[in-house]
């Protein structure tokens, strides 16, 4: 790309406050950054350091009470501050676009998708309504949703959250914008459904000439779409760089911190654990002097990181644009730290704590069709559970993965009594409670089996404090009675999942996301359970949160014995802290091994493929691309043999479409439902190819934690 084309976005010195009756909130500070056409740039950082505060400065959507006090924003060459209400209406949704993090947010609930897609061109171009629906179906074709036409006549609510998204971003790219923000466009879609959403945002803004800038908590995310990145802490850029340059020689400490708190393929959850960045990020007006980091920095030195104010410094002996806000950074020999967290001892597993033996849970849904009418045969099964086979033991973690739809919260719910199994049995220590609804079960039975959720904010009560929510379990399953008893065990807990004790009088609004899992955490185990089903417990956390947090659940985990049942869609995080791993598809097990085994082929097809979606933040680890093609079928209409058949790229073909496939035992530990033989299965190349430390030679002295 030629040096002296203008760029697409220029931004300087930019400083964003916002007014409050408490004063002035300097949200973002002294940010500068510029996008070259058909450039993409990530901004990567834990919330609140400012990161969607510059894509709505950017937007010019800072509300009533925000503001730019200086610098500038020009897109194109003309400064974005100067430019008069019209002048943005007519560039929003046509130069420039954004994709949001929630894209039910962005959408009309009451108004059909086609008058929503189609009023972009509508507003910004001289064409008729047949060009812009022709132009809408187009679009949505391109995103690979299937059957346009009537996604253009669906309303949003009609629609799955990977369809909803992929509208989304037909709508952005609608206008053929130069620039497209996005704003954690895939945090809450499974894997699968990210990979071909990024791939699918790249292909079509190649094709377009589109600059983009991902605003992502996700490094893996930002390694595979990015060519530069940016590393903000609150509000300002502490490191900058080409993807190779700050991936390979991170050099600011929080930078390492991110790094740090990062499951890659290496680490492993007992020699080299996580390692959570300290404290906490400050409060845009209580920001310390000098080194805004400094207070969580194991490498502060008091008289010279608390001094002056810091500017960004060029990297002698890296890339051209590789630039730290640091004075201590060619001090600081990151080689010498330990690789990720004190080493703790692997867990004895105990005996068997769950066994699941031909599980089954159906649906029955009538069905209006006219055809079902004049059959007489008006109730169908839905299959969201199907012969479930697998167990656990005292202290073990079991993991089970698979996309949204799958089973995997059918089965949770039924084991916690909140739905009744249909056939089957789940014992649990010993005794059958498939069939027993939670309003049916001992307190004892209910206490012993608790549950961690994905939003913590669903599950506390905003009018209750922090103390009476977790005290109220421990009474509750008489653990213990006496007042002061309890108030001691509530302290207790809030020691352990590491919060202030005055947090006891604080209501839930007055904490943090990340603050409010560590509650939820608490008031699961405050009933000494013998088992905790943690559902998507950190996917929404940034990664420094989501660190703490999952080392929080094992350090519990170790010292109470606690089996941990771990739901999740992302294979980096239950790769780290599973033993065992239940691989679901469509209400099937289509695999079960030992961690080691599920990432070692022999793999079922449909495991290979959510191996390969799997972001993994280190350049010198490689995939294999594997895009799995179409949707997750519908329960109510499954394919008629392997559920897996209808997206499987190794499909052998009729025995795949019209028998089920044998479930066939690998090792004693591991089995696969598949038909291929397991001796071509084994032939299959790995998916993920981790360097040996020979492989990873010739890089200068500084690198990535590997744990």
């Amino acid at each position: 790309m030629n040096d002296q084309e203008q760029p697409v976005l220029d931004i300087k010195d930019l400083c964003i406050s916002y007014y409050t009756r408490a004063g002035e909130i300097p949200a973002v500070v002294d940010f500068s950054l510029t996008v070259k056409p058909g450039e993409t740039i990530g901004i990567v950082g834990e919330s609140g350091c400012g990161k969607s505060t510059v894509a709505m400065a950017i937007m010019q959507y800072m509300g009533s009470n925000g503001g730019i006090k200086s610098g500038s924003i020009k897109f194109k060459g003309r400064d974005m501050t100067q430019m008069s209400e019209e002048e943005l209406r007519k560039l929003r949704g046509s130069e420039i676009s954004m994709i949001y993090q929630e894209p039910f947010a962005a959408l009309n609930p009451s108004l059909l998708l086609k008058d929503q897609l189609m009023e972009v061109p509508l507003t910004h171009e001289d064409i008729t309504r047949d060009q812009a629906y022709e132009r809408a179906r187009e679009l949505l074709a391109n995103v690979k949703l299937p059957d346009p036409d009537r996604i253009m006549n669906s309303y949003p609510h009609q629609l799955s959250g990977g369809q909803q998204q992929r509208v989304v971003i037909a709508m952005g790219l609608l206008g053929n914008p130069a620039l497209l923000l996005l704003d954690e466009p895939t945090t809450a879609l499974d894997v699968t459904v990210e990979a071909g959403i990024v791939k699918l945002i790249a292909d079509i803004s190649r094709k377009f000439g589109t600059s983009q800038i991902y605003i992502s908590h996700n490094l893996g995310l930002i390694l595979e779409t990015c060519d530069r990145v940016f590393v903000m802490y609150s509000g300002e850029v502490v490191e900058e760089g080409t993807i190779d340059s700050l991936f390979t020689w991170p050099r600011h400490p929080y930078t390492h911190g991110l790094f740090g708190c990062i499951p890659l393929p290496t680490a492993d959850k007992n020699a080299a654990p996580l390692k959570p960045i300290r404290g906490q990020l400050p409060l845009p007006h209580e920001r310390p002097s000098g080194c805004y980091f400094g207070p969580r920095c194991d490498h502060f030195q008091a008289g010279r990181c608390d001094g002056d104010k810091l500017h960004m410094e060029h990297v002698t002996g890296s890339a051209e644009d590789h630039r730290v806000r640091c004075i201590r950074w060619q001090e600081i020999d990151h080689t010498k730290e330990a690789p990720g967290g004190e080493a703790k001892e692997a867990m004895e597993l105990g005996e068997n704590v769950l066994e699941v033996n031909h599980m089954k849970k159906y649906y029955d849904v009538i069905d209006t069709s006219f055809s079902a009418l004049i059959s007489g045969n008006r109730v169908k099964h839905v299959k969201a559970n199907e012969e479930l086979n697998f167990n656990a033991r005292e202290g073990e973690t079991v993991a089970i993965v698979g996309e949204s739809g799958c089973g995997k919260s059918t089965f949770a719910k039924v084991l916690m009594g909140l739905e009744g199994g249909t056939d089957g049995e789940i014992k649990h220590q010993g005794k059958d409670v498939s069939t027993t609804l939670v309003r049916d079960r001992s307190d004892k039975q209910i206490s012993s089996l608790q549950m961690v959720f994905q939003n913590p904010s669903d599950t506390l009560n905003p009018s209750q404090t922090i103390g009476n929510q977790i005290s109220r379990v421990i009474k509750k399953f008489g653990v213990a009675t006496d007042k002061e008893e309890i108030f001691d065990m509530v302290m207790k807990l809030l020691d352990t999942v590491k919060l202030p004790r005055d947090f006891y009088y604080r209501r839930p609004r007055q904490l943090s996301g990340g603050q409010k899992q560590r509650i939820g955490i608490a008031r699961a185990f405050a009933g000494n359970p013998s088992m905790v089903i943690a559902d998507e417990p950190v996917s929404a956390l940034d990664v420094s949160v989501a660190a703490a947090v999952t080392e929080l659940l094992m350090d519990i985990q170790r010292e109470n014995k606690t089996t941990l049942l771990f739901i999740s869609h992302d294979l980096s995080v239950v790769r780290y802290l599973s033993d065992r791993i239940v691989v679901m598809y469509l209400g099937h097990i289509m695999e079960r091994g030992t961690t080691e085994e599920i990432f070692e082929p022999p793999y079922h097809p449909y495991t290979e493929a959510l191996l390969s979606a799997v972001p993994i933040a280190d350049p010198e680890v490689t995939k294999r691309e594997i895009l799995l093609e179409g949707n997750l079928p519908s329960v109510m209409n499954p394919p008629k043999g392997c559920p897996f058949c209808t997206r499987c790229p190794r499909r052998i073909g009729d025995v795949c479409d019209n028998e089920m496939p044998p479930d066939r035992q690998v090792t004693d530990t591991h089995r696969i439902k598949c038909h291929i033989p397991i001796e071509e299965l084994r032939k299959v190349e790995p998916v993920i190819h981790v360097p040996s430390p020979e492989e990873r030679v010739g890089k200068p002295e500084i690198k990535v934690p590997t744990h």
